[in-house]
């Protein structure tokens, strides 16, 4: 039984060597470059190879064919929002960066195919957008770069660049229709909210012009009940301008009526009365 355990031993043993990878530097390092362009969270992961003496475009990487646009598995681009890429609307998402590269001009591609290992499988159907762009010359980088440069508050480019050629595109965004977008949202204050600041500013003394322009957003935002209307009314009193509270309170009385809630009519009446001597003075 012993010699059995044994042999077993060494056999996961040497199964856990045979698997095992050696942690080795990669010759195409993997590279994450993130940056906020405008609202939109944009993101780059790409490998990183290095010249090392070659001559790189026209040879290692040749003119007028596919390329995935570094080492390894092809350059992801992510982004959180829509944009717009070279003028093309891109919604948000993951997309993989592919180019052609010619000696006067380039092809940059920006496909859905977001996951394939390089140009292999590749399906122009599943293009977002293509376009065509200049390159331009730039002194020697020597390990392939692509980044974010020209930022502005709704814009940025991508540049990429290796050996002495450089090209860059626009990433455009929409911060105007967002931020649009958040200022409504943090002004659609519940109508009932504008009620239970009033009521707080009421039942605390505190600034009568202010509670009462929140019970006129409460029932102007729809939340028009006989209690909020006998809470203007208490309101418009507290500021002394009796012809009004006596107004919305005999509307509240009649609303309350309806609802059958005598308890709101016969507070309203009581008030209406005091109201009228105090008007009459």
């Amino acid at each position: 039984m012993m010699k059995k355990t044994s042999i077993m031993f060494v056999v996961m043993l040497a199964t856990h060597f045979m698997y095992a990878q050696i942690a080795m530097p990669q010759p195409s390092p993997l590279s994450t470059i993130t940056q906020k362009i405008g609202l939109v969270d944009a993101s780059i992961v790409y490998s990183r190879p290095s010249a090392k003496g070659r001559k790189i475009f026209g040879d290692l990487v040749p003119y007028d064919k596919m390329w995935r646009t570094g080492a390894n598995k092809a350059t992801k681009l992510t982004f959180s929002d829509s944009v717009s890429i070279a003028g093309h609307p891109v919604p948000k998402g993951d997309y993989a960066l592919f180019a052609i590269p010619g000696k006067s001009e380039w092809t940059i591609i920006i496909s859905k195919q977001s996951e394939l290992s390089g140009t292999s499988g590749y399906k122009e159907s599943e293009d977002a957008c293509r376009f065509k762009i200049k390159p331009y010359t730039v002194p020697a980088v020597e390990t392939f770069t692509i980044g974010f440069s020209n930022l502005t508050i709704q814009s940025a480019d991508i540049e990429i660049l290796w050996e002495t050629t450089a090209i860059k595109f626009s990433v455009a965004t929409n911060p105007d229709k967002q931020v649009m977008k958040n200022i409504d949202a943090a002004l659609q204050i519940p109508a009932r909210n504008y009620y239970q600041a009033a009521t707080y500013y009421l039942e605390n003394n505190k600034d009568m012009s202010k509670a009462l322009s929140w019970i006129n957003a409460a029932i102007d935002g729809g939340y028009e009940r006989y209690w909020v209307l006998r809470t203007k009314a208490l309101i418009q009193a507290e500021i002394g301008d009796y012809t009004g509270a006596i107004e919305t309170a005999r509307k509240s009385s009649e609303m309350a009526q309806k609802d059958g809630d005598d308890t709101y009519v016969k507070m309203n009446d009581a008030s209406i009365l005091e109201w009228s001597k105090k008007k009459n003075k």
